[in-house]
């Protein structure tokens, strides 16, 4: 099968985050097993997820390792043209959820695997494939805890987030928290009794903006990266129930993207001794003020030194020698840092046309990226 007709079946399964991947996987583990290779199947404890690993040629030895996530982002909302879960190709393009991010990339390492089985590989090739990244990178971490206990480890890792094919050595880790804030309700008509809990979360938010401009004034920069320093960013509000009633609860959900010369945990740290400073001015009056945070999820940055061997390794199976740094987060991180996988992100595609509506990926792009995959084959082919 070609990569567009792997691409074709992959689309048409509507891997949501919050929905099953697990006919997903199961057509990317009979497609393998039609060409003579075993999958390893690392599902959750319910069973409605799964990820997969796959090893292609020697078993006894480590090798490169081409990783690629198998859920998308909602639909809904946008205004789509087409079936977001049908392809449509037209006009040189490939339309569909995950067309770009990242089902393109996942759609020609399985069609590699075709080619690599009818080969002999002197190193071998490991595939991966996993859930639930586009909620925080939290389906690998079982594939990672396998992988751990396992008695050889893969060399060094591609992972095919779309990069237009050029090498992106690092992005920026992320910590995902949540702010409680707790205030005391009362009638609305005496507002001035109770404590606004939704006015404490929005001091919380300004408290949050002052950090951030101060980090952009005065904070370590990266220049690789577009957004060359670290970044809070507040990303949902919740409380009250009627407008005549004072809140007594609000949350606030905010995240921390840092550089690698940053660390979230005292960024963090620095955020709760300003609220602490916040809830204080309200203690004398309102004894349950309280603003109490929560840590929902964090992964950590990828840094690969730009002179670092994969670098080297992969720039001979791409045409553009660059390298940048990506804003968005992967697995990559994860690899990198428990695992100690030398890491970098090089995929097909654009991120620019990710999580938007009509979705796509230049089949250039697609073409370029099954020629990267062909020269992959003949460094462990040789």
């Amino acid at each position: 099968m070609t990569t567009l007709d792997i691409l074709e079946r992959l689309i048409a399964f509507p891997t949501v985050s919050r929905d099953p991947n697990r006919e997903l996987i199961a057509y990317a583990r009979d497609l393998l097993a039609a060409h003579g290779i075993e999958s390893q199947i690392i599902a959750t404890p319910d069973g409605r997820k799964a990820n997969l690993f796959a090893t292609i040629g020697p078993t006894d030895k480590p090798g490169v390792m081409l990783s690629g996530h198998t859920d998308v982002v909602p639909v809904e909302g946008q205004a789509w043209s087409s079936d977001p879960f049908r392809l449509r190709v037209t006009d040189g393009r490939a339309y569909g959820r995950g067309a770009a991010d990242m089902k393109g990339f996942v759609a020609s390492m399985l069609a590699l695997a075709g080619r690599a089985a009818g080969r002999t590989l002197a190193t071998p090739l490991h595939l991966a494939l996993s859930h639930d990244e586009e909620v925080g990178c939290v389906g690998v971490r079982s594939l990672i805890e396998r992988l751990e206990t396992a008695p050889i480890r893969p060399l060094m890792c591609i992972v095919g987030e779309p990069t237009l094919l050029r090498i992106a050595t690092g992005h920026k880790g992320k910590l995902a928290a949540r702010a409680t804030c707790c205030g005391v309700e009362g009638h609305s008509a005496l507002a001035p009794k109770a404590l606004n809990a939704i006015h404490l979360a929005c001091d919380f938010v300004g408290v949050l903006r002052e950090h951030q401009d101060r980090i952009a004034e005065e904070g370590t920069r990266d220049p690789d990266y577009e957004v060359p320093f670290t970044t809070l960013h507040a990303g949902v509000i919740a409380g009250g129930t009627a407008l005549n009633i004072v809140p007594n609860r609000c949350t606030v959900d905010f995240e921390i993207r840092n550089i690698a010369e940053d660390d979230a945990s005292q960024i963090l740290d620095r955020l709760m001794d300003d609220a602490a400073r916040l809830v204080q001015r309200s203690r004398g009056a309102f004894p349950e003020a309280d603003i109490a945070f929560e840590v929902v999820n964090t992964y950590p940055g990828l840094a690969t030194p730009s002179d670092a061997p994969i670098v080297a390794f992969v720039r001979r199976l791409i045409e553009d020698p660059s390298t940048f740094k990506v804003a968005f987060g992967t697995e990559g991180g994860l690899f990198d840092g428990r695992l100690s996988i030398p890491t970098i992100i090089c995929g097909p595609g654009s991120m620019d046309q990710g999580h938007k509506p009509d979705e796509y990926i230049a089949l250039d792009q697609l073409a370029a990226c099954d020629r990267m995959m062909d020269r992959l084959l003949d460094q462990l082919a040789p």
